[in-house]
């Protein structure tokens, strides 16, 4: 009898774990720790990720870094369409950004999934040409634009920033969507949209590189609320880290240029002008290809 019992005791444990260890099937609420929220129909975890599936039948997914969501909760009588409980049980607009975030990335599983079956290349684009674009478009040095992709996101196009910031020049969606900036997490599209906030911080400060970049970091309204740079240590790493950037790749390509002008004979040169406004991609500049879908 010890022994029968044993048995159906090691039996119960196993289906357990086994149980424990399958994907949850019901329909829940990722809740992420920027305030935001995700449902989704059942979920798993692959290696740093969980992966909420959006739809049914599992053919749409998100991923999202798991040190990222910050608890589940059930979800039991579903409001209305694009509303969620709030904490008192009322119901409130969830953020257009879960919609945006979660529509666009299973949207790009779709066409990526569905590519590939067809035999097609996964879409690839040259950073360095989208940068030269947009940078030419808006008049502005594109090695700063470059400088400003690698403190904001370390060139990663799916960066997301616990604040919210999106994309490789990590746009806040407010922000994204008064630039026309559809779907930020598109590199060309946030690209364009970031250098040409860039460009207009410039101008409204009178194209002071240091005021703007603080504002592109704090906001507008923190520079002119300290008449600077805001006491904030992160943004004055910000600031420091973009213009060391900046001024590595101009000192380099200082060099490039009088190493040059030495060996086919002219005159050595001290320095290379530069212009925020005019100056053209060098050759130094890192080239990165990236993966998108359409």
């Amino acid at each position: 009898m010890q022994g029968l019992i044993s048995i159906r005791l090691r039996l119960g444990v196993l289906v357990a774990l086994a149980l424990a260890a399958l994907p949850c099937f019901s329909a829940e609420v990722a809740v992420l720790r920027n305030g935001f929220s995700i449902r989704h129909e059942r979920r798993e975890v692959v290696g740093d990720v969980t992966r909420l599936y959006v739809s049914a039948d599992g053919s749409s997914f998100v991923d999202v870094p798991t040190t990222e969501i910050e608890h589940f909760e059930a979800v039991q009588d579903l409001p209305a369409s694009g509303s969620r409980l709030s904490a008192s049980g009322v119901e409130s607009q969830s953020p257009p950004f879960d919609k945006l975030r979660a529509g666009l990335l299973a949207k790009d599983a779709i066409n990526g999934a569905h590519r590939a079956s067809l035999g097609f290349a996964p879409n690839v684009i040259n950073l360095n040409d989208v940068v030269s674009s947009a940078s030419g478009r808006y008049q502005l040095d594109p090695d700063l634009v470059n400088s400003v992709i690698k403190a904001e996101s370390g060139f990663k196009v799916r960066a997301l920033s616990p604040k919210g910031a999106q994309g490789l020049m990590q746009l806040m969606p407010g922000t994204a969507s008064e630039l026309g900036v559809p779907n930020a997490f598109d590199p060309q599209a946030n690209v364009e949209g970031g250098t040409k906030y860039l460009r207009e911080l410039l101008e409204r400060y009178n194209f002071d590189l240091v005021k703007a970049l603080a504002a592109y970091n704090a906001g507008p309204q923190r520079v002119e609320q300290y008449n600077g740079v805001p006491p904030y240590y992160e943004t004055r790493a910000y600031v420091a880290r973009v213009v060391r950037d900046f001024n590595k790749k101009k000192a380099a390509q200082q060099n490039v240029a009088a190493n040059s002008g030495t060996k086919s004979g002219a005159p050595k040169r001290t320095g290379v002008k530069t212009s925020t406004a005019t100056s053209k991609a060098q050759s130094s500049t890192k080239v990165i290809a990236v993966q998108t879908s359409q």
